[in-house]
């Protein structure tokens, strides 16, 4: 089975289901996975590290994958975006900054840029920069984000943005997307695709401690919040605008709300948070997911997972096809 749109042929994949570039979980095997199955797998660049950009990539082997990176932490090392390019990456994702700086460096480099945006000012600095797709991501996505703006009102605005202004450019839905029937309802609002990282994050591949991802299985929507406790801690410069969404546990409602005073014990702290990574202990190190870890009950592999999307997505709207025609 396949899904065709926009995407999948701009792209060559046979699936319009796109693997977010998450830091730490979205590794070279996990794009590699997604890949394989059909979807397109970026790997997670994050903050930006040049031995384990090398490594990811190692690891994806010969699948055609992309990737992406945190755009403002990138710039405090801008070699890393030539070590990236220099894999011929399927496609370059950049996030939470203006990506005007680093697009002609793309383009030239004949990959399609991908830009993440959370408004419609976002949007439109993307398209002046010259971005190939635009991630809408509304304020229910896992990591960090904007709180203006739900999925649900969001993808449709930039869609008919786009469509006025530069139609070529195509639109992914992110959110709150975790089965089929949300990546049914970003084709519906009009999205090429989706992009989807807390389903993902919760799958064999993803570079996650066992114990998160175990203590997710039972959780439900409810359970995030958004906060900025762990970029205070780990001494991460996000831009004040920025939180993170991330699933409750002790620290957060230890710190959430005192963020000042944890500026001054940030130090002390952090070593308990670091102590916790090592250890698995999530009632102290973040789990960072997003609302839709209410729909996430299992462990599968990635290309099991892509599969079942797709299935799930055509029985969506053949479901909803044979409704309005029976009405």
């Amino acid at each position: 089975m396949a899904m065709r749109t926009r995407l999948t042929e701009a792209f060559g994949i046979r699936h319009p289901i796109v693997l977010a570039p998450m830091d730490p979980a979205s590794g070279g095997a996990l794009a590699a996975a997604v890949s394989a199955a059909g979807g397109l797998g970026l790997i997670g660049c994050g903050y930006g590290n040049r031995e384990l950009l090398e490594s990811e990539f190692a690891k994806a082997g010969n699948q055609r994958v992309g990737c992406g990176f945190i755009t403002w932490s990138m710039a405090n090392d801008p070699v890393l975006l030539d070590m990236a390019l220099a894999h011929k990456p399927a496609a370059m994702m950049l996030s939470f900054a203006d990506p005007a700086p680093f697009a002609e460096k793309v383009r030239a480099a004949g990959v399609p840029l991908i830009c993440q945006v959370h408004s419609l000012e976002h949007a439109r600095r993307a398209l002046d920069a010259g971005a190939d797709v635009l991630v809408a991501q509304g304020t229910d996505a896992g990591g960090h984000g904007l709180t203006t703006r739900g999925t649900i009102t969001l993808v449709p605005s930039v869609v008919d943005m786009v469509a006025r202004e530069r139609p070529e450019v195509l639109v992914l839905a992110a959110g709150g997307i975790a089965d089929g029937r949300g990546i049914a309802a970003a084709l519906m609002l009009g999205a090429d695709g989706a992009l989807l990282g807390t389903r993902f994050w919760a799958t064999q591949e993803a570079l996650i401690h066992p114990s998160a991802k175990a203590r997710v299985l039972a959780a439900t929507g409810d359970e995030t919040v958004r906060t900025s406790v762990y970029d205070i801690v780990r001494n991460r410069a996000w831009p004040a605008a920025y939180t993170g969404r991330l699933m409750r546990n002790r620290f957060i409602e230890t710190w959430h709300g005192r963020e000042d005073e944890l500026r001054g014990l940030a130090a002390e702290e952090r070593e308990k948070v670091e102590a916790a990574d090592r250890s698995g202990d999530h009632d102290v190190s973040n789990v960072t997911v997003g609302e839709a870890i209410g729909l996430v009950r299992d462990l599968p592999p990635a290309g099991a997972l892509v599969e079942r999307l797709v299935a799930e997505t055509a029985a969506q709207l053949a479901s909803v096809s044979r409704t309005l025609s029976a009405a």
